[in-house]
């Protein structure tokens, strides 16, 4: 029986060994040449990637080489910004995971005075001010399409030669800093380098206006800033709205400025555009500043030739817009000055954070854009569309008759006479979200017709066109006799991010902002919530003590000489147990501010205790709890 039992224990025991081996060995084997399971439990699914994400990486034929550079020395004594770092590498190596060796991620530490510092400043990083011993920190993304000279390992050459395909272009692209207040939109900010560092060429987009955007070469006028902007980013390419039967698929966003008296072939071509995925953003204006033709007033209409509509195609997207009325919003005029009076115009308007949407990644990390004499947009009953504000006035904003505005230019005082806000944030500039259908059905028949655009199409309206004038958001100056552009609102970085978004996959559109990493701990901010009432109930009542003391020493004031001495004694008993009642106060606060410190000290003990020692007691328990009912099992069997 000994013997059997030995030989038991030594079985036991050598398939215990065998095990250990094999679960090392199978772990070894899985994290070196197979794909690791990822399992994300998070409670917003912070780590895993977004449907539209994973399409960009799985749609990255080239390989690509990520840098992130962060200054880990400089930000020891920065902990919200070490932990956003964490997020970020987290969710780069999670795109790393996906892309099947087609994506490389190498961490950086530029220090001081370092070759990797100088590099991040050749890619065109931004060192932010605040480090450790005043050192600066940089925290940036560098994408490229081939390795830096230094991060070339022997497969670098094997990657790109097995890229099979034409010859393209090197691309570097970067992400200057990462702010964590932008972390909603990280993935999608990572997204889009990714997919602009796969694009062979620059995104080609599409401007057709009547306005002079792009200057006048005869009269040695350059072009608008933000037309200027766009130029190096994109490939521009100007259309003829009177000769335009069809729009170039290759066009991958067009802007519309300021549309008047479209042809139908023309409406029918942008209609067919939009229907076929085509990115459309149209700019219409209730009375335009910047249109160069006379101005005149059409009186059967009741309109101006300044004004711009797209009459067919809003009522088919289901779209109210009037070029007869203006919004005033006195609670965002701008100030300007007339005849050298400043005073505020209250058809020009500042809109600022509150009126911009911190949702969308077109407008979340503006802060201001200015618009003039600009409409507003609505939904028509019947509308089967849906209207996403991205700009939109304050609550304090009323409609007026475009004709006000037009005869108030001289007297902008003028508008403000008997002014009644009218308690609604009118819509500026918006997403509309189809499904679109045909304004045209009677031309079903013709050859190529698309009758109805799928279900993510979009189009961006903004009823403004002033907005995209220079003198609403830059002013240019001479630098070295080259013009160097001061911005002091955001409207250029609107419309840039607004091509930006538009010019990306279908996939990058699909990608929105997801909620912060930083979870706050929310019974610790309830405790001090809590502490900090009692803390603001016992300092009233230390200033009401002293009040009422400062009052009871100015009745005991002394009246004649011979009550000096009494009253001088009734002075200082009052200002003793003054005293020792502010004293006993103090250390009532500060037995408060111990009894917090406790409680917040014994929650974290409590917590330690759950996640160290009782979740893992419960887990061991568990198992032998299963063990032991399995063996009693299988002695029964035996038995």
């Amino acid at each position: 029986m000994a013997r059997f039992v030995l030989r038991r224990r030594t079985i036991l025991l050598s398939a215990l060994a065998a095990l250990i081996v094999a679960y090392c060995s199978l772990t070894l084997v899985t994290s070196r040449w197979l794909e690791p399971e990822r399992f994300d439990l998070t409670a917003d699914g912070l780590y895993t990637l977004s449907p539209g994400t994973r399409q960009i990486i799985d749609n990255v034929h080239r390989p690509l080489w990520l840098t992130l550079y962060f200054s880990q020395h400089a930000t020891k004594d920065l902990p919200t910004l070490r932990s956003y770092e964490q997020r970020v590498a987290e969710m780069l190596q999670e795109m790393v995971a996906r892309s099947h060796g087609r994506i490389h991620l190498q961490i950086v530490d530029p220090v001081p005075y370092s070759d990797e510092e100088a590099s991040a400043e050749g890619n065109g990083l931004t060192a932010m001010n605040g480090g450790s011993n005043g050192e600066r920190i940089f925290f940036g993304l560098v994408g490229a399409t081939r390795p830096a000279s230094s991060d070339a390992g022997p497969d670098a050459g094997a990657d790109a030669a097995e890229d099979s395909g034409p010859k393209l272009d090197d691309r570097s692209l970067s992400m200057p800093f990462f702010d964590p207040q932008r972390e909603p939109f990280l993935e999608y900010d990572i997204a889009k380098l990714l997919y602009q560092l796969s694009e062979p060429h620059k995104p080609r987009i599409g401007v057709m206006t009547d306005l002079p955007v792009m200057g006048d070469t005869l009269h040695g006028a350059p072009a608008w800033a933000v037309m200027q902007q766009l130029q190096q980013l994109f490939d521009v390419q100007v259309l003829d709205a009177g000769k335009l039967r069809q729009i170039d698929k290759s066009i991958q966003v067009l802007l519309l400025i300021h549309p008047k008296n479209l042809s139908t072939d023309a409406q029918y071509a942008l209609d067919q555009y939009v229907l076929s995925g085509g990115h459309l953003a149209v700019f219409v204006d209730p009375f335009a500043e910047s249109d160069p033709a006379p101005l005149a007033q059409d009186s059967l209409a009741g309109t101006n030739n300044h004004s711009s509509n797209l009459p067919r195609l809003f009522a088919d997207w289901g779209v109210a817009y009037s070029p007869d009325q203006v919004v005033l919003d006195r609670a965002r005029a701008l100030p300007i000055e007339l005849a050298g009076v400043n005073l505020a115009h209250p058809a020009m308007l500042g809109l600022g954070t509150q009126e911009l949407n911190r949702d969308d990644v077109l407008t979340a990390s503006l802060q201001r854009v200015n618009v003039s004499t600009a409409g507003h947009f609505d939904l028509l009953p019947n509308a089967t569309t849906r209207l996403i504000p991205l700009l939109q006035s304050s609550a304090d904003a009323e409609i007026v008759p475009t004709q006000r505005a037009i005869d108030a230019i001289s007297n902008p005082s003028s508008l403000m006479q008997g002014y009644q806000p009218q308690n609604q944030n009118y819509v500026i500039a918006a997403r509309l979200r189809g499904p679109f259908v045909s304004a045209f059905p009677e031309l079903a028949r013709r050859a190529g017709h698309v009758a109805q655009s799928p279900a993510n199409a979009e189009v961006i309206l903004v009823a403004d066109t002033d907005l995209l004038t220079d003198r609403l958001w830059v002013e240019t100056q001479n630098f070295l006799g080259q013009p160097l552009l001061n911005a002091f609102a955001n409207n250029g970085d609107f419309i840039n991010n607004l091509v930006d978004n538009l010019s990306g996959s279908s996939a990058l559109l699909s990608i929105r902002g997801r909620s912060s990493s930083q979870r706050p701990f929310t019974r610790v901010e309830a405790l001090r919530h809590a502490a900090d009432r009692k803390f603001l109930q016992k300092e009233q009542e230390l200033k009401n003590e002293l009040a009422d003391t400062k009052q009871r020493l100015s009745e005991l004031q002394p009246a004649k000489g011979e009550r000096d001495t009494s009253t001088s004694a009734e002075q200082k008993r009052e200002i003793e147990q003054f005293l020792q009642r502010q004293l006993a106060i103090s250390k009532e606060l500060r037995d408060l501010q111990h009894q917090l410190n406790a409680e917040i000290d014994a929650l974290g003990m409590r917590l330690k205790v759950l996640n160290i020692v009782v979740l893992p007691v419960l887990i061991t328990i568990l198992g032998l709890l299963y063990g032991w009912r399995r063996t009693r099992r299988n002695r029964r069997q035996r038995s």
